[in-house]
């Protein structure tokens, strides 16, 4: 992990890299690599971050530019040790495949979890100005085991549910968070007890929480 983190801060510092090796140097330093020479490994390394910050760059207008270097290097790194030098295919090629696979994985990570709901998401504020949050209209009571129906809210927000959730959102919800007396249950659980997909269950509790979001005035719970 240093190794990385000290990638990082040359490829992000550095305007002047090694040059390119040659496909012959490549092919060298490999071989010499898969026979246990440490010192090709470092040579391949620090001669391809050239390539790493040319394909973060094209990534430009992200806000991770180090975490895009570090996985770039990752990538590089990971190429090295898996690359096989008599596919025919030139290890440039295979490597900037492995760093760009590393960067997209990384954005589509990030991606999913900025575009995630959760129940702990602010709907608002209340008449004090203080965030709200859908968890805070579901457990006003601090006695989890009594959940909704012990709450002084249980029955309007009951009716909120079922009045803008479909009867399968209804039931996920109650599942996942633990409402109408239910067991608070995992979204592998869920999909298991109503087999289904665990990703199906994720698009409608997903879905579900966006029209809690939308219908529900915190005003009416506080």
């Amino acid at each position: 992990m240093q190794k990385i983190m000290l990638f990082t801060s040359y490829v992000k510092n550095n305007s002047s890299f090694e040059k390119p090796l040659t496909t012959q140097q490549e092919n060298e330093y490999l071989k010499r690599y898969k026979e246990g020479d440490m010192e090709a490994y470092r040579i391949l390394i620090e001669h391809n971050l050239r390539l790493v910050a040319h394909i973060v760059k094209k990534y430009n207008g992200t806000d991770e530019a180090d975490d895009l270097i570090s996985v770039g290097s990752m990538g590089l790194i990971k190429a090295i040790k898996t690359f096989q030098l008599n596919h025919g295919t030139q290890f440039s090629t295979y490597a900037a495949k492995c760093i760009e696979n590393e960067i997209l994985m990384l954005l589509r990570v990030n991606k999913k979890h900025k575009n995630t709901i959760s129940i702990e998401d602010a709907l608002g504020t209340d008449s004090e100005d203080n965030e709200l949050a859908i968890i805070d209209v579901m457990f006003e009571s601090d006695d989890v085991e009594q959940r909704v129906h012990n709450s002084v809210i249980s029955e309007k927000l009951n009716d909120k549910l079922k009045k803008y959730l479909t009867k399968r959102e209804y039931i996920i919800i109650c599942l996942r968070y633990g409402l109408n007396g239910c067991p608070a249950l995992t979204q592998r659980e869920v999909a298991s007890k109503l087999k289904i997909s665990r990703s199906y269950i994720s698009r409608l509790e997903k879905k579900a929480l966006e029209t809690m979001k939308d219908n529900i005035d915190k005003k009416e719970y506080y």
